[in-house]
């Protein structure tokens, strides 16, 4: 389990925290479970710039924002290494995030908070949100030197901006989980227009490409455990 020193006794109340459908969803709510006073909202989201974007304005119209007035929000999960500095398992928590040449940034305070209470153990990042997965370590690092990001997703910038049009706080905490120095299958084919995997093509896809398939299981679970053990150390403290 990571140990993160000192504990998160007095962080800033999130009411809501965001993280991809699946594996990544599982893993926070199993590091939340032991949290024993009140729990924030965890809701599963699609992976992809466009399913979450309309799953957010979905969640908009049945009201589930006016159940948390002026929410802050925590954005977790997994992400993917632009630069060596960052291998799989390290921590990182967003100062902003790029997409086709525009920039949304994550509010300072709520991620200021977060860093005083992770800093050993936590590393400021840029990030990039992609509309595809980066699959091939040299475009990784390409996009790395030429953007100045050191991290790719697939939904940090939709969730900013849309949040953003709320007047909504945001933080992104995420963990590595595919390091700069190797290829990772190509799972375009695996995600469904509704930001869901599909099984089989996933399966196809790590048939085909089994070194790499194995590499990205193996640091997806790494990813996943750390994740878990960061989520499980966010001891949220709620009014009464």
């Amino acid at each position: 389990m990571i140990s993160i020193n000192p504990p998160l006794l007095q962080m800033t109340n999130p009411q809501l925290i965001l993280v991809a459908q699946g594996a990544e969803y599982q893993a926070v709510c199993r590091g939340l479970s032991h949290i024993t006073d009140r729990k924030p909202t965890v809701i599963p989201i699609p992976m992809g710039i466009k399913p979450l974007n309309t799953y957010l304005h979905k969640l908009q119209d049945d009201k589930v924002f006016l159940n948390h007035p002026q929410p802050k929000v925590l954005l977790m999960g997994l992400c993917g290494s632009l630069s060596p500095s960052y291998p799989i398992g390290k921590i990182v928590l967003y100062e902003n995030c790029v997409y086709q040449g525009k920039v949304q940034e994550c509010d300072r305070s709520f991620t200021a908070e977060l860093h005083s209470q992770l800093h050993s153990q936590i590393n400021l990042v840029k990030g990039l949100t992609s509309d595809r997965v980066v699959c091939s370590a040299a475009e990784k690092r390409q996009l790395g030197e030429t953007l100045g990001a050191d991290v790719v997703d697939m939904e940090g910038f939709a969730a900013l901006e849309f949040f953003h049009s709320l007047g909504v706080s945001v933080a992104m905490l995420r963990v590595v989980s595919d390091d700069c120095h190797h290829d990772i299958p190509d799972l375009t084919s695996a995600i469904s227009p509704d930001g869901s995997l599909r099984p089989l093509p996933l399966a196809m896809t790590f048939i085909k490409q089994p070194i790499a398939a194995s590499r990205l299981i193996r640091g997806s679970l790494q990813g996943l455990k750390v994740l878990e053990d960061v989520s499980k150390n966010i001891l949220l403290t709620y009014p009464k």
